[in-house]
């Protein structure tokens, strides 16, 4: 499967995800550059990583939106978005082995369509834009060492799910994705989690 007939697959749990999930595949059908940051609108991914008992979510604190925050990235050039996801999250936080839950066709715990004001990366002026965002679920040892990523994040931490909400500075986020996400987790929680 490719994240096209992932996405057609993907059951929306709500309205956002319904209507994002329906902008991201128009996107797909229509930009040969949706993979490309050259596109204003372009593919990028998330991994909502928990321990094993699912009641504990890693979190960075990104430094461009100065917030606590989940891992992701840029698909640049990459259709394969859960290894890219997985590749990110080892690079913003040092976590080696992570596994992906599978929650769905292709993996997909949720999507949704990020805007990201413009912003300053690496000395160079970033324009507004979209990421058309497809989140995965990974599990991870909270035991294994993390280290922040200095031209990304500057803290790395474990907390437990519902701090995510409290610790983000994201109205948006908070109330649309980390409420859902959380609620997500627990729902799968009795048939993945190990106590």
């Amino acid at each position: 499967m490719d994240i096209y007939e992932d996405l057609q697959a993907f059951q929306p749990a709500n309205e956002q995800e319904a209507a994002d999930r329906d902008l991201i595949l128009s996107r797909l059908e229509t930009d040969p550059a949706v993979f490309d940051r050259s596109s204003v609108t372009h593919m990028a991914c998330s991994i909502w990583t928990v321990d094993p008992t699912f009641t504990k979510t890693l979190l960075v604190y990104h430094n461009i939106y100065d917030s606590w925050s989940w891992i992701g990235g840029h698909a640049d050039g990459q259709a394969d978005l859960a290894a890219v996801a997985l590749r990110e999250l080892e690079e913003e936080t040092g976590v080696h082995g992570a596994r992906l839950v599978p929650c769905g066709p292709g993996n997909v715990l949720s999507c949704e369509v990020l805007t990201v004001d413009g912003h300053v990366k690496r000395g160079a002026y970033v324009s507004s834009h979209l990421h058309l965002n497809v989140t995965y679920l990974a599990v991870a040892d909270p035991a294994e060492h993390v280290r922040i990523k200095a031209d990304e994040n500057s803290g790395v931490k474990w907390a437990k799910l519902d701090e995510a909400v409290a610790l983000s500075s994201e109205p948006w986020i908070r109330e649309r994705i980390y409420r859902k996400l959380i609620e997500k987790t627990r729902e799968l929680a009795p048939r993945f989690a190990t106590r």
